[in-house]
């Protein structure tokens, strides 16, 4: 298999999409990221896996901290951004949660202290201890075969 094809057969894997960040000398730094997943109930662990070419990479390795804000179906510009899609510079405003930047809107903002690290292959994994979490009742972004989509309610079937 060459590199195009697994990246497609990873695409039909349809996953949420989110945006980690980190903050460094007062600086808030952000990436969109789907590489996301819980780890543990208890304690309260997730995992992110980050690229080793990735600027946020550095940043999250040096504060130990990070957040992963589960994006809503209304912020696609928030993640084309975090994604280095747009050309224009949009400024994008963060609250709070556990003192750790927050996208708000989001679907679920979770803020972590790193744990751990492993390298694997051409990534470093952040295993995050939760500190926090705010959530709210919207409609996920979804991401699956390369373009952002959205749910859709399919009617339960009963015998």
């Amino acid at each position: 298999m060459d590199d195009r094809q697994f990246r497609q057969a990873m695409g039909k894997f349809a996953t949420g999409v989110t945006v980690i960040a980190t903050e460094v000398e007062g600086e808030i730094h952000g990436m969109t990221v789907n590489a996301f997943m819980s780890v543990s109930l208890d304690p309260k662990l997730v995992v992110i896996s980050i690229g080793e070419k990735a600027k946020i990479l550095n940043k999250i390795k040096e504060s130990k901290i990070f957040t992963v804000n589960i994006l809503a179906a209304d912020q696609q510009e928030h993640s084309m951004i975090f994604a280095g899609q747009l050309k224009e510079h949009r400024e994008v405003a963060f609250e709070r949660l556990d003192g750790k930047p927050v996208i708000p809107g989001s679907v679920a903002q979770v803020a972590c202290e790193v744990s751990a690290e492993h390298v694997e292959g051409d990534h470093t994994l952040f295993i995050g201890k939760v500190t926090d979490i705010h959530l709210l009742d919207v409609e996920p972004l979804i991401f699956y075969s390369g373009m952002y989509r959205s749910l859709e309610k399919l009617e339960t079937v009963t015998n």
